[in-house]
């Protein structure tokens, strides 16, 4: 088959939109280019690399007409960092383009155009707001480096400052790639599983200040830990935790199982719309947490609550959403299938004083049934699925039991709009849609959606 566009043609291009990934898309006689660094509205000049049935790739070379929101990223590893997507553009216009992806997702996949997607709630001050670093070590040419991963790589771009995270997470990855070459601690070879310290991940309580140091170890055996506990609390002298996770696995996943205390507490607390949270090295709790709250207050406007209600709350991690919606709420269910979460959902309504939240470990669409075959009733549905979306037999309960109002917390627009769709089939309309900037600077976007049975 003949496409009108070839490997290597140099183009001039009208990009019209961004895709999930922050990549312009320009058309050439209908066929989709995806451009990195391109922005809607610009005219630029392109080398196409990769071409497919459908679409292709290519690259930036000149940009003839740049938009009027462009701007210089303010990072200095931005252009080859893969953690932030879109800081050449204007954090007022990251905040329209959010808006547009999750209107889009409506429109075309949910087919629900009348339904009201609002401006997205975006930040006063979109730096530094990651209260959780996780930082890869290597080594290359015989010197440690640390700092993010190229995007779709593995390959480290070495940095010392991160503008979206702590500046004690900075001065830690600085001080520590110093001191592994001082003390002659090897770091990780991913390729060749060789090598000790593997990832420095660093948390933040933003309402206590309190700080916790996690190393990743590649093995159990840590003979220079006091050294490297000395130079922690050097950096940071008011440090709360110091923690070594081992992780001798050949793997890219960050954390192994086990967890050894090497100073301090085994867990930090922070605090969130006035609800304490136990926070431990590989607890999951959301990375921003002043926009966490206002996720949270979006989910308890929508839930409506008046003190006599009884929620569901699917999906319930930690239960940092149950022990919000407790606070309003009659009494509130929370399901999760990962055990360790449902213990630090019980130990934080403990160290809440909140006992109308009760939580069950399994899958929802297994103990939402069962709940009901003992009699319970419930009000308010609220559900905070993982990128992939609600499971299908969790929508299939939902259908079966029909909880007067749904309340849907969503990182993925897409999955969101697929599955509105298949509860509006199923007899439910949905009110609005909230978009949420979890992520500034990234082209992820939260939204909470409100559905009434009809």
């Amino acid at each position: 088959m003949t496409y009108a566009v070839h490997q290597n043609d140099r183009l001039v291009v009208h990009i019209e939109d961004l895709t999930h990934d922050g990549s312009g898309v320009g058309k050439v006689q209908g066929y989709p280019l995806f451009i990195p660094g391109a922005l809607p509205g610009e005219e630029v000049e392109v080398k196409v690399g990769k071409t497919l049935k459908n679409y292709g790739f290519a690259k930036l070379l000149n940009i003839i007409t740049p938009s009027p929101e462009r701007i210089d990223g303010p990072c200095h590893v931005y252009p080859e960092c893969g953690g932030c997507q879109i800081q050449h553009l204007t954090y007022e216009a990251q905040l329209k383009q959010k808006q547009k992806t999750v209107r889009d997702a409506i429109d075309r996949i949910a087919k629900l155009p009348d339904v009201p997607v609002h401006p997205v709630l975006g930040m006063e001050d979109p730096w530094r707001y990651r209260n959780k670093s996780q930082i890869p070590f290597s080594e290359r040419d015989g010197q440690v480096v640390s700092g993010f991963y190229r995007s779709k790589t593995h390959h480290i771009v070495d940095t010392d400052v991160c503008i979206i995270q702590s500046e004690e997470a900075d001065e830690l990855m600085s001080m520590l790639k110093r001191e592994l070459q001082i003390l002659g601690i090897d770091a990780y070879d991913e390729h060749k599983h060789k090598g000790f310290l593997r990832h420095l991940v660093v948390r933040k309580a933003r309402a206590t200040g309190e700080l916790m140091v996690v190393l990743v170890t590649a093995q159990r055996k840590f003979p220079e830990s006091e050294q490297v506990i000395k130079a922690i609390k050097r950096v940071v002298p008011d440090v709360t935790s110091i923690m070594q996770n081992v992780n001798t696995q050949k793997t890219n996943v960050i954390f192994g199982n086990e967890t050894l205390n090497l100073y301090g507490k085994d867990v930090i607390i922070d605090t969130i719309g006035g609800v304490d949270f136990e926070i431990s090295a590989r607890s999951f709790y959301q990375v921003n947490p002043v926009q966490t709250e206002t996720l949270y207050n979006q989910a308890l406007n929508f839930a409506q609550l008046t003190g006599t209600e009884t929620v569901i709350d699917a999906y319930c991690g930690i239960g940092t959403i149950s022990l919000f919606l407790a606070k309003q709420a009659k009494e509130v269910y929370g399901v999760e299938i990962v055990p360790q979460a449902i213990e630090d959902a019980k130990r934080n309504a403990a160290l809440n004083g909140i006992d109308n939240a009760h939580f069950e470990t399994g899958a929802s669409e297994d103990v939402i049934p069962k709940w009901y075959s003992e009699g319970k009733t419930f009000d308010v549905l609220v559900v905070d699925p993982p990128r992939k979306g609600c499971d299908e037999k969790l929508l299939e309960t939902i259908l079966t039991h029909k909880p007067g109002r749904v309340v849907y917390v969503s990182c993925n627009p897409a999955t969101l709009a697929r599955d509105l769709r298949i509860l509006e089939d199923g007899g439910y309309k949905t009110q609005e849609i909230q978009p949420v900037d979890m992520f500034p600077h990234s082209t992820h976007c939260e939204a909470v959606a409100w559905l009434e049975l009809v």
